[in-house]
């Protein structure tokens, strides 16, 4: 969502908030692992008609957290206060489809990619397709994504408009309120799908690509390095290919 940037982290108390976050042997003596993510970004993570949590992320979560013999305890928070919070020592780890960027990068150290994207516009059929078409037009996208950041750097964009959360985005486009609406290109694929939009709304071009990945907070090497043994470990076992292709039945790992 997997997608995302920009909430200038106030250059956060990482002193005060470091003595809060826990290392690797810690979360090993308390047999449970906190897990941050949103809940409101499908296909990757969001609660389901039962309001269970589920997603991609989700079950690759699940599974990191079971190849490090840990039970998983997951969080729920607004996307734009999970890097904060993680430092904060709120979660251990985050997976809420944060894209590398060096923002974030200055405030939460990345695992290894879990997968490629890349933020695509989204417009009703006969509308802008391309970074070109959307001039004069005004977009909408979620706050606090990469999404917003590279919407605000296309030319000749009449304006952008923020939103908490992607489905509001993608109402006030069917609603007439938006020209266009950028966003993952997966859930794009999944909003259309999951609300039989096929012949109401259209996919155009990727305005940028991106890597996204789980986030440990600044400096916590012995988690970071747990992190991404077990991930790797998933990809060689086929673990991530399965968890992959059930939800976009094509692996999605950065090639």
């Amino acid at each position: 969502m997997n997608r995302r940037i920009i909430f200038t982290l106030v250059v956060l108390a990482l002193g005060a908030a470091l003595a809060q976050v826990r290392t690797f042997d810690q979360i090993k003596s308390a047999g449970e692992v906190r897990i941050g993510t949103e809940g409101a970004f499908p296909p990757f993570n969001y609660f389901n008609e039962k309001n269970q949590l589920t997603g991609f992320e989700i079950d690759l979560g699940n599974a990191i957290a079971k190849k490090l013999a840990l039970k998983p305890v997951w969080i729920t928070q607004a996307f734009d206060s999970l890097l904060i919070q993680l430092n904060q020592g709120r979660f251990d780890f985050v997976i809420a489809s944060h894209g590398i960027t060096e923002e974030r990068a200055k405030a939460v150290d990345f695992t290894n990619p879990h997968y490629c994207t890349g933020g695509v516009i989204v417009s009703k059929k006969g509308g802008p397709k391309t970074a070109k078409d959307l001039a004069g037009k005004v977009v909408g996208v979620q706050i606090g994504t990469t999404y917003m950041e590279a919407a605000q750097k296309i030319p000749g964009v009449k304006q952008v408009r923020t939103y908490q959360k992607d489905p509001d985005a993608l109402q006030d486009l069917l609603a007439g309120r938006l020209d266009a609406w950028i966003t993952d290109r997966f859930v794009a694929k999944e909003a259309i799908k999951e609300r039989k939009l096929e012949s109401t709304l259209q996919l155009g071009e990727l305005v940028f690509q991106e890597r996204v990945a789980m986030a440990v907070a600044k400096g916590n090497k012995s988690v970071l390095d747990a992190l991404n043994k077990a991930l790797a470990d998933l990809m060689k076992d086929g673990t991530y290919a399965q968890i992959s292709k059930k939800w976009f039945g094509e692996d999605v790992r950065c090639k």
